[in-house]
């Protein structure tokens, strides 16, 4: 959301699209806690109380679906399954939400813009850790939001990440706790992103990146933290209705615990190049 904002997508978007892109992915993210977070309130007084108190969910407006999943869970503690049910959950609960939108399909899904970010592997998901000092990424690429069953593969994909490898998982860990997340790019990259403007905004752009450091003399990338970027959203009433409608959806819980490929480092540092390139190629042609 703070790239909107930032040195590179705000050179590509106009306002009116950064504020629409910022909508989409702010109305799903919403949708998502408000669905998930009381689930999470109801398994806590559950176990407090020593008693299921799952049959209130649909009181909530909350799917049948992830009522016999936590009703399950119950009684066989089987983390995997929860897990995988709520990916398929969330995903489930904004498709129509959001993403079937008639004003997101138009404004953002079927712009030009978000076909560019899917076509030339823009949008990654990032979990930052250190080794040895070092910073390092596991995380995966997002291709084809649009699709529900691509979100839902990525949501397996990221969980299996964290937890096929204990190290890593404790350093990712380690990382998250002793870093304030603001948002801003420079958490994990101060040596190349700052949440300070360096450069004046509406000078031509030029490249400053190669193979993942900054280029001699270059000024870092502004990245701003999201305080700054974004004022507080106050978010309508979530839409009413069960998306659970069709019992082939069970077919998603199946979980391989085959092992994802993380290296993603080299990646993200070729896909920021492109992004640069775009912002360059537009200042000449316009």
């Amino acid at each position: 959301m703070t790239d909107l904002k930032g040195d590179l997508l705000s050179r590509l978007l106009t306002i009116d699209e950064q504020e629409m892109f910022f909508s989409f992915m702010e109305r799903a993210n919403w949708l998502i806690f408000q669905d998930a977070y009381p689930q999470l309130l109801l398994y806590e007084e559950s176990v407090k109380r020593g008693e299921p108190l799952f049959y209130l969910l649909p009181y909530m407006d909350i799917s049948i679906f992830m009522e016999v999943i936590w009703s399950l869970l119950w009684e066989t503690d089987h983390s995997d399954l929860l897990t995988i049910a709520l990916i398929i959950n969330e995903q489930n609960y904004i498709e129509n939400r959001v993403v079937r939108n008639a004003i997101y399909q138009k404004e953002v899904i079927h712009t030009i813009e978000f076909k560019l970010q899917d076509m030339f592997s823009f949008n990654y998901i990032l979990f930052p850790y250190t080794n040895h000092s070092i910073v390092h990424f596991s995380g995966q690429v997002v291709h084809l939001f649009d699709e529900l069953k691509e979100r839902i593969l990525l949501g397996k994909k990221l969980y299996r990440l964290l937890f096929q490898n204990e190290s890593t998982l404790r350093s990712i860990v380690k990382w998250a706790v002793n870093h304030e997340h603001t948002g801003s790019r420079k958490d994990y990259w101060p040596h190349i992103f700052n949440n300070v403007q360096e450069g004046y905004p509406n000078q031509p752009y030029h490249a400053r990146l190669s193979k993942g450091k900054l280029k001699s003399g270059a000024k870092k990338i502004y990245s701003p933290s999201l305080v700054y970027a974004w004022e507080n959203q106050i978010q309508p009433a979530a839409e009413t209705g069960d998306w659970y409608r069709d019992a082939k959806i069970i077919t998603d819980l199946i979980y391989r615990k085959e092992n994802v490929d993380d290296k993603i480092k080299e990646k993200y540092c070729d896909s920021l190049e492109k992004l640069e390139l775009a912002v360059v190629a537009k200042n000449i042609i316009f």
